[in-house]
């Protein structure tokens, strides 16, 4: 029975790549310079360290535009809250996301059964498996989906004849 995968996964090689560049930038930028404007990557966060809420902006604003020019899709970042780290300074964790999250799971899963079509959806994990008879009903989905699930980076992979 032919299936497809709906997961979201940021590819980790190039945001490592995205956050090296903007570091490079930062670290050369002429109004940047005797500042603690930095950026840190761990694992599946991002941290933004910056003198002041204006720097900390451009901070965000520099690693952004390196993150869309190595095609990482920017709905992946999930910024949190600005903190103050001791003086003026400051600073943000932003959280990749990695996986569908359960609300959202089953939020695609009642669009394709309200849908009507003839393909079955199920959670698996932190991914949804969509299963169906023709390789069309699949492919209607895939359509249906991206069209109507716009808040989240979605990418359809692991698809079987």
């Amino acid at each position: 029975m032919p299936s497809f995968d709906v997961v979201c996964e940021a590819n980790m090689v190039e945001v490592r790549n995205g956050v090296d560049q903007a570091s490079k930038e930062i670290s050369t930028r002429f109004d940047f310079k005797g500042t603690d404007a930095r950026v840190e990557h761990k694992e599946h966060e991002i941290t933004c360290y910056a003198d002041a809420d204006f720097q900390l902006q451009q901070v965000k604003d520099v690693l952004t535009n390196k993150l869309a020019k190595r095609s990482v899709d920017v709905r992946f970042l999930d910024e949190g809250k600005v903190e103050k780290v001791g003086g003026d300074k400051v600073k943000q964790v932003i959280k990749i996301r990695n996986g569908i999250q359960t609300e959202d799971a089953k939020r695609i899963v009642k669009l394709i059964k309200e849908s009507k079509m003839k393909v079955q959806a199920s959670i698996q994990g932190d991914a949804v498996r969509v299963s169906g008879a023709k390789r069309d009903d699949l492919q209607a989905a895939i359509a249906l989906l991206r069209k109507d699930v716009s808040d989240l980076p979605l990418e359809f992979n692991n698809f079987r004849d």
